[in-house]
Order: structure tokens, then C-alpha cells, then sequence
């Protein structure tokens, strides 16, 4: 399995921008297709965006559609996802997560698609 920790996560006003970060170990990161995912207070954990394995294939949830972005660099074993036009409603702890199969992905993947999780990075949206 991979592990993997999130950072650039913080306070930001709305309608601004925050880049995510994801920074994975061991050598098998580039064979993983990756995903984002984002947990409010008392709500349930849900899909933000998905990456295949090279890169080439994008899935996003239709609430930050247009606004955000996910990518990746398989020579620093690292994923992105940067963000803009910010809103109150995407305060959250992110998520970032290894999985199963890459887009492109029939419906939004959930836990049982998830091999590795990272341990959440907070981000507030403040109005």
C-alpha cells in the first residue's frame, strides 16, 4: 500500500484559492489511479475529484465542477488539487486517497473503492 499525507490545506476567504497537496511513498504511486474526497461537520464523506494513473483522466463531482482541479506529477510522487472561486460550502477536512480503478468511473467511488487513506488536511471557506 501507499501512504499518503496532505498538506496546503487553511483559511481563506470566499471566492479565493487554495492548492492541495499530496505527497505519496513507496515506488508504486504512478500506478495508482488517485482520488479527493472531503468530509464536513456532520455530514458524510463524499468524492470531490479523481486522476487515472497518468494523468490524462479527470473526474470531478458536480459541485466543484469548473472550479477546481486535480493533477498530478508521478516523478515527485505527488498530487494536487487546486481550487478556486472558493465557497463557504467546501469547508472540509480533504482527503486524499488511492484508488481501486480511475476514472473514468461509473457514479462517485466511496470507502469501498479506497485502498489508502491520507490523514485530512482542514480547509475553511469563510463568507
Amino acid at each position: 500500500q501507499v501512504q499518503l499525507v496532505e498538506s496546503g490545506g487553511g483559511l481563506v476567504q470566499a471566492g479565493g484559492s487554495l492548492r492541495l497537496a499530496c505527497a505519496a511513498s513507496g515506488r508504486t504511486f504512478s500506478t495508482y489511479a488517485m482520488g479527493w474526497f472531503r468530509q464536513a461537520p456532520g455530514k458524510e464523506r463524499e468524492f470531490v475529484a479523481a486522476i487515472n494513473w497518468s494523468g490524462g483522466v479527470t473526474q470531478y463531482a458536480n459541485s466543484v465542477k469548473g472550479r477546481f482541479t486535480m493533477s498530478r506529477d508521478n516523478a515527485k510522487n505527488t498530487m494536487y488539487l487546486q481550487m478556486n472561486s472558493l465557497k463557504p460550502e467546501d469547508t472540509a477536512v480533504y482527503y486524499c486517497a488511492a484508488l481501486k480503478k480511475g476514472p473514468p468511473l461509473t457514479g462517485a467511488p466511496g470507502s469501498r473503492d479506497v485502498t489508502s487513506w491520507g490523514q485530512g488536511t482542514q480547509v475553511t471557506v469563510s463568507s
